[in-house]
């Protein structure tokens, strides 16, 4: 595998590009479903999707542990360490992504890869 794009994209925009934009919310669903050309493109795309699920079952749990007496001065702590972790490695993606670098990240990378066919 190439470890730089170099595909053209089926969107009219540069593959670094396509990539970058899959990163934010709604846009990586619109790229996994539009683009059929590239697929760094797609796995770009499917890897926000899988990092947008894992923030928010990450978040479901921080706050069923929040809910329990016991445990929820714990999430006071957590949250925002959690929030800094997730934000410094969706800026790395879109830097990664930017650059043309099939960039995966350990279990979502590994799942993004298969479900694009990498």
């Amino acid at each position: 595998m190439d470890t730089t794009a170099t595909e053209k994209s089926s969107t009219g925009l540069e593959p670094n590009v396509a990539a970058l934009l899959s990163y934010f919310l709604i846009v990586g669903i619109v790229f996994l479903v539009l683009e059929k050309e590239s697929k760094f493109v797609r796995f770009h795309a499917m890897q926000s999707v899988a990092l947008l699920v894992a923030w928010v079952a990450v978040w479901m749990a921080l706050a069923i542990v929040g809910a329990i007496p016991v445990f929820g001065w714990l999430t006071v702590l957590l949250w925002p360490l959690v929030g800094l972790a997730f934000l410094i490695v969706w800026i790395l993606c879109l830097v990664k992504a930017y650059q043309g670098e099939w960039f995966r990240l350990p279990i979502l990378g590994d799942f993004s890869a298969k479900q694009v066919g990498v």
